[in-house]
């Protein structure tokens, strides 16, 4: 499944959790960190189990959960419902749906391993999307991007600013070495890059120009903070049918080729090579199934 559009959901409140796949995002993440006050993190933790745990809970969507950068321990064990080594945790953590764990402030692979460590230890395997959103994350995020477990990189902007003493301002200048330096590690591992949130969930035209942008880019999809933001980011990052078209026809002017042993081939007049053929296949992992 393509990870277009990535909707943050406070794990403190299980009606918006509840609602959250309703917004038609890719993937929805549950989160414990930003989302959720220190007091109430354990509140959260037990919020976020109660939906994962509940068999009518059953999105079409990737579920993710957000972790905190102190308890990652903690918090996993409050989802899963016990503690590692527990024989009644894993059986009750066997029916909790955590497709994906993302990762706050990371900044070596080392963190990467030791919280895919503590999944094991609790009989889980989630994917990893490691978030890249400090100067030393951002400095390490090929090694980052390169770990075992990681499966996407997401830019964190906000955070980087503040960690760097930055200004931010509508251009994004000051944050666009970094956010091109994520998208790229991300690329040479062969994982997903998720792009930044637009803070301003009113405005619109301007998260379509940011997503337009992020595309561009090289992004596979963005962060959402609310569910109007859902639609425009699915649609920044969803091919047009006649790129789809295009790349289907890339791809299958390839495997005749392939199995009449040219290596040179064109289509509608334009020699084809491997870069486009690298271009046709991205379009096609980006497409929703049925447009493939």
């Amino acid at each position: 499944m393509p990870r277009r559009s990535l909707l943050f959901s406070p794990g403190d409140s299980p009606d918006l959790m509840r609602k959250a796949p309703g917004a038609g995002a890719d993937v929805i993440c549950f989160d414990l960190e930003d989302a959720v006050a220190p007091a109430r993190k354990d509140e959260a933790r037990a919020a976020v189990a109660d939906v994962l745990a509940d068999p009518s809970f059953d999105p079409d969507a990737e579920v993710c959960v957000r972790l905190t950068a102190e308890s990652p321990a903690a918090d996993l064990d409050g989802v899963l419902g016990g503690g590692a080594g527990d024989g009644t945790a894993e059986a009750e953590a066997a029916e909790v749906r955590l497709d994906a764990v993302m990762l706050p402030k990371v900044e070596s692979a080392d963190r990467v391993a030791a919280v895919a460590d503590l999944c094991a230890d609790r009989g889980r395997d989630p994917a990893v999307f490691a978030l890249v959103e400090t100067a030393a994350g951002v400095l390490s995020a090929r090694s980052i991007a390169a770990a075992d477990a990681t499966d996407a990189l997401a830019f964190g902007a906000e955070d980087l600013a503040a960690d760097v003493g930055a200004t931010r301002t509508d251009e994004g200048t000051e944050v666009l070495y970094a956010r091109e330096h994520v998208v790229l590690a991300a690329s040479a591992a062969d994982i997903d890059a998720l792009d930044t949130v637009y803070t301003d969930f009113s405005d619109d035209g301007g998260l379509r120009e940011d997503a337009a942008f992020a595309r561009r880019l090289g992004y596979d999809g963005k962060l959402a903070i609310h569910p109007a933001q859902v639609g425009p980011i699915t649609e920044a990052f969803t091919p047009d049918p006649e790129d789809v078209e295009w790349a289907s026809a890339v791809l299958d002017a390839r495997d005749e080729a392939d199995a009449e042993g040219r290596a040179v081939f064109e289509v509608d007049g334009e020699m084809v090579d491997a870069p486009l053929i690298a271009q046709a296949e991205r379009i096609l992992d980006r497409a929703p199934d049925g447009d493939r």
